[in-house]
């Protein structure tokens, strides 16, 4: 792993291990549930992924909020949101944390400050700027985070957003994580200037790129990033190169890639090489990542357990929250 200034804690590390392995064991659940028809609809795994959501959503507050794509259930774990209200969110029950309305595209949770789970791309970034903006109408020192892939910064909205936030001076920070297959388009069909974090540059907002594989790289610069947002009121870029062990969602056939290729991605993992990290540095043990492991598959059994035993919305309330009521 890359050697960053972070001084990693027996305590911590735990902790950002235990958050990107309950990321994984749960992503792998929902596969399961999914083939086994237990969640329908589209299903978009993080697996992969997981040190960029761990990472960056350490350095926010919880009065930070944070906007996400459809590939989403990764930061909704990091934030805290619970693995329960998730997976019923994904079963369609009320009890999710969407009130089953939304799915696995929509999950929300205001009381985490998290805005979803946006399944139209790149839809979310000027509502990012919009919730910076009012921020520091307010004179609020918080952040908006808003989580992209390399696919919505090819839209049209990506340059508007960045545009803006520069022009306004707001605090957001955008986090663009670059798997390097918009769906099934490669990067270099897509991008004329592939090194992202330079399409930043040209609006005049501070950016950086960083390997998204790494959990200690990804750690360093989103702390750089978030206390630079707080002490300026400037809006931040930081792209992380990362790379996605599953297709783009359940219904991908992956004709796009060579197995090859996912196979040395595969070799670059970022949990293993985190844990490795740890037990180097004697902050963990053998029995530690046992316990660990144990925690979690029983909580992520809790969270099947609880999506089973869950309600579905009676039909008669299918129509509720289509229409505002302008009398309350």
């Amino acid at each position: 792993m890359e050697q960053t200034a972070i001084k990693i804690k027996t305590e911590s590390g735990l902790h950002f291990l235990y958050q990107m392995k309950l990321i994984r064991r749960f992503e792998e659940k929902a596969a399961e549930q999914y083939t086994k028809a237990r969640i329908r609809g589209f299903l978009h795994l993080y697996i992969g992924e997981e040190a960029v959501a761990v990472g960056v959503i350490q350095a926010l507050s919880p009065d930070d909020v944070i906007l996400s794509t459809y590939r989403e259930h990764g930061h909704a774990l990091a934030r805290g949101i619970s693995p329960s209200a998730i997976m019923a969110e994904m079963y369609g029950k009320r009890e999710g944390c969407s009130m089953g309305r939304g799915g696995s595209m929509h999950l929300f949770d205001r009381s985490k400050n998290f805005y979803g789970g946006n399944a139209i791309v790149s839809g979310h970034l000027p509502m990012s700027v919009g919730m910076a903006l009012a921020y520091k109408k307010q004179q609020k020192n918080q952040i908006s985070c808003c989580f992209f892939g390399e696919g919505a910064a090819a839209e049209g909205e990506f340059h508007e957003s960045l545009n803006l936030a520069a022009l306004w001076n707001v605090p957001v920070l955008f986090v663009c994580e670059n798997n390097l297959y918009a769906m099934g388009t490669a990067i270099r069909y897509t991008h004329s200037m592939q090194e992202l974090e330079k399409k930043g540059i040209a609006y005049g907002i501070e950016s950086k790129a960083v390997d998204g594989m790494d959990l200690l790289a990804v750690l360093d610069a989103a702390n750089e990033a978030t206390e630079l947002i707080r002490k300026t009121g400037k809006p931040y870029l930081l792209v992380c190169n990362t790379f996605r062990f599953r297709a783009h969602s359940m219904f991908d056939a992956e004709l796009y890639r060579e197995k090859t290729e996912v196979e040395e991605w595969k070799k670059r993992d970022p949990i293993p090489a985190f844990e490795k990290y740890l037990s180097d540095q004697r902050l963990i043990t053998e029995n530690d990542i046992k316990v660990l492991e144990a925690r979690i598959e029983s909580e992520v059994q809790q969270a099947v357990d609880y999506a089973e035993a869950g309600t579905l919305e009676p039909i008669e309330e299918l129509t509720h929250f289509v229409y505002s009521d302008p009398s309350k």
